[in-house]
């Protein structure tokens, strides 16, 4: 399947254009030179958009991406030039993510964009970086997204441990301290599971692994019962193998008290509730909206529902914000890269969800925003397409209506 592609103009991907195309035809520009001829603005933007990617935050990410470039061309683009999303699918694909982006930098983009995976992010920006191509990255949480400090590669989505220890706190404020998690082998889902242990070990709170490779649902679900924990939290692909195990735990009678959650935020998107319905309910979940939208965020949601046909989640507004970000800079300082990079520290843009600035933060190589707002929410048993708030980092537990 060829790696999509998308513009300005373009509501979804489309095939990647030929050499003789206009769009891609163009020489790129020596780093620092200004075109005068109107001719665009280059942003590579990276996405799952086929499995084994989770397709559905792929979805919602473009959307989001799209839905900015289309606000900032209707205000005049970058300097009278229209800004330019070429899209690359990263299918998951570490690899693949990082011929992306070698494949963008000879195309002559000024900055990369996006992502939801951490483990293709991470590979995304290693190799942006040693190419000193700029990478705001839009929804990828790992900790540790480079091995070492560096100045090519920002973040607007808040980092894993800081997340991770909200939710942490929520299950400490409601309760549990028995947890048992089940974990499929991976870098990210190997942080949590850490993040959460020594956060919850101060308070009497214990972890215990249960690895989804071993039994089938239904030994698993033997397994939880044995470890007496209060809660299993859900650190696993979707729609496999969580989703098999959800429904199995749901009717096991020895589970009924369980708590089940997915910190990663699985239960935010509509595929979700189209697999699992009341099945799917009341499975807290991380997301990064405020209580309220202002009127920015007001105005985009509406946008972002009209262009998905469905409610967005906060990876639709983290990709919003991403372009809005680079829009910002862009303006600014030109489109050199060097420029661009340099311009991290000193940002200060209005996004959907507040003002967004960047800092260095300790343990975490690249510019993050420090931080958006946190929320764990879960689907409403009694009308599982309402979420309701659970509790807020701000304010702590909240009152679900």
């Amino acid at each position: 399947m060829p790696t999509p592609t998308t513009s300005p103009s373009s509501p979804s991907p489309s095939p990647s254009p030929s050499p003789s195309s206009p769009s891609s035809s163009s020489s790129p520009l020596p780093s620092g030179a200004e075109p005068t001829d109107g001719t665009p603005v280059r942003i590579g933007a990276l996405v799952p958009l086929t499995p084994p990617g989770w397709v559905g935050a792929g979805r919602h990410l473009l959307a989001g991406l799209e839905a900015a470039v289309c606000d900032v061309n209707a205000e005049g683009g970058i300097g009278g030039r229209p800004l330019e999303l070429l899209v690359r699918d990263t299918a998951a694909d570490p690899e693949r993510a990082t011929a992306a982006v070698e494949e963008l930098a000879g195309l002559g983009v000024t900055a990369l964009a996006g992502e939801y995976h951490s483990v293709v992010a991470r590979a995304a920006a290693a190799r942006a970086d040693a190419l000193r191509l700029p990478f705001l990255c839009s929804s990828a949480v790992l900790d540790a997204l480079t091995d070492d400090a560096t100045d090519q590669v920002a973040r607007i989505a808040p980092a894993q441990s800081h997340g991770w220890r909200t939710y942490g706190d929520f299950l400490l404020a409601t309760g549990h301290r028995r947890i048992a998690v089940a974990a499929q082998p991976s870098v990210y889902w190997a942080a949590g599971t850490r993040v959460l242990r020594e956060h919850l070990a101060p308070h009497g709170g214990t972890v215990t692994v249960l690895d989804t490779a071993g039994p089938d649902p239904e030994g698993l679900c033997d397994a939880l019962a044995e470890s007496g924990a209060t809660a299993l939290l859900l650190l696993a692909g979707h729609p496999e193998p969580v989703v098999p195990l959800v429904r199995a735990v749901r009717r096991d009678e020895r589970l009924a008290e369980i708590l089940i959650g997915a910190p990663a935020g699985q239960p935010e998107l509509a595929d979700w509730d189209a697999l699992l319905g009341p099945d799917g309910a009341a499975v807290p979940f991380l997301r990064y909206l405020p209580d309220r939208l202002g009127p920015l965020g007001t105005r985009v949601e509406a946008e972002l529902r009209r262009r998905l046909g469905e409610t967005p989640s906060f990876v639709a507004f983290e990709g919003y914000d991403t372009v809005t970000v680079l829009a910002g800079l862009l303006r600014c300082r030109g489109t050199d890269r060097a420029a661009v990079a340099a311009a991290w520290p000193s940002v200060a843009v209005e996004g959907t969800r507040g003002v967004i600035r960047f800092s260095r933060r300790p343990g975490i190589g690249v510019w993050q925003w420090a931080w958006p707002p946190v929320q764990v929410a879960d689907r409403d048993p009694a009308d599982p397409g309402r979420f309701r708030v659970l509790y807020d980092d701000s304010s702590g537990p909240v009152r679900a209506g």
